[in-house]
C-alpha cells in the first residue's frame, strides 16, 4: 500500500479480533517510529505496555475495544514549557508513525485520552515529569468504520503576503 492510501484509509478502531499479536513486529514499528521529528534528539517518548491487571484497574469504558494490545505513550515534560510542547508534538508523531505502520500491515489501532485523569496516571505509575500523550489499543479490527468527512483543505489554507 503506497503511503498516501495508508493516510487516507487509516481508520480508529472501536473493535478488536482477539487474534494475539507478535511482540517482535510490535517492537519492529515502535523502533521504526522513533524516527519521529524530535527538536534537539530529545527523544522523549517512553512506552508502558500495559499488563492484564492494570489494564483492568484503568477501566476504559470500552477495554479499548477488547484490543489484544494495550500501550500507554508518555512524553517526558523537558526543561522549560516550550520543550514539553515540542516534545508533545513529537510523541505525537511518533504515535502517528507506529499507527500507520500497524494499519500497512492490517493492523489498527485506538488513540483514547483516558491517560490524562490523575487515577489512569496513578494506575499508570507516570511520573511527575511525564505526560501521558495516549493510550492505544492495538490489534486485528473487527470491524473498519467509514471515513468521516473532512472540511475541504482549502477551507484550512491561508495565503500570507
Amino acid at each position: 500500500m503506497d503511503i498516501q492510501k495508508v493516510i487516507t484509509s487509516r481508520r480508529n478502531i472501536k473493535k478488536f479480533k482477539s487474534d494475539k499479536m507478535d511482540q517482535d513486529l510490535l517492537k519492529s514499528w515502535l523502533q521504526a517510529a522513533s524516527m519521529a521529528p524530535n527538536h534537539k534528539m530529545t527523544e522523549p517518548w517512553e512506552v508502558l505496555f500495559v499488563g492484564p491487571e492494570t489494564r483492568a484497574k484503568l477501566n476504559h469504558k470500552t477495554d479499548f475495544g477488547n484490543a489484544p494490545v494495550v500501550l500507554a505513550i508518555l512524553s517526558k515534560h523537558g526543561s522549560s514549557d516550550l520543550e514539553r510542547n515540542e516534545n508533545m508534538a513529537a510523541v505525537s508523531c511518533f504515535i502517528q508513525n507506529f499507527m500507520l505502520l500497524a494499519w500497512a500491515s492490517g493492523v489498527g489501532t485506538f488513540w483514547s485520552s483516558l491517560g490524562i485523569s490523575d487515577k489512569a496516571r496513578n494506575t499508570l505509575h507516570v511520573p511527575d515529569d511525564y505526560d501521558v500523550v495516549g493510550i492505544l489499543g492495538v490489534g486485528f479490527p473487527e470491524e473498519v468504520p467509514a471515513a468521516k468527512e473532512r472540511t475541504p483543505i482549502d477551507r484550512k489554507i491561508k495565503h500570507l503576503s
